[in-house]
């Protein structure tokens, strides 16, 4: 299947493209999808340790399975810090309006 990347911030300036398109074998999962796109450039594999992939718009870990037709958006971070410092400041912040 081929899925179509939107890409943000310093990975579409990487790769010179607001989206690309992967071919993925079916079924294929978010950490599939990782190392195929970092086989196209080496700065964007490091950069993808510290990037986020949604899939459908929802954030998704290497697990998720893609189906054909996803929308996949990778974002990298913006002001810095650890996936892990942002997913849980971005729960806090959801389960604070659930309470």
């Amino acid at each position: 299947m081929i899925v179509e990347v939107r890409l943000f911030a310093e990975a579409k300036r990487k790769l010179g493209a607001a989206v690309v398109s992967v071919r993925l074998n079916e079924p294929a999962t978010v950490a599939e999808l990782k190392r195929s796109l970092a086989s196209r450039d080496q700065e964007l594999g490091r950069m993808l340790e510290s990037c986020l992939i949604a899939v459908n718009e929802e954030y998704a870990d290497d697990r998720v399975l893609i189906k054909p037709g996803s929308e996949i958006a990778l974002i990298p971070p913006v002001s810095g810090g650890s996936i892990e410092a942002r997913v849980h400041s971005r729960r806090f912040r959801i389960e604070r309006f659930l309470i």
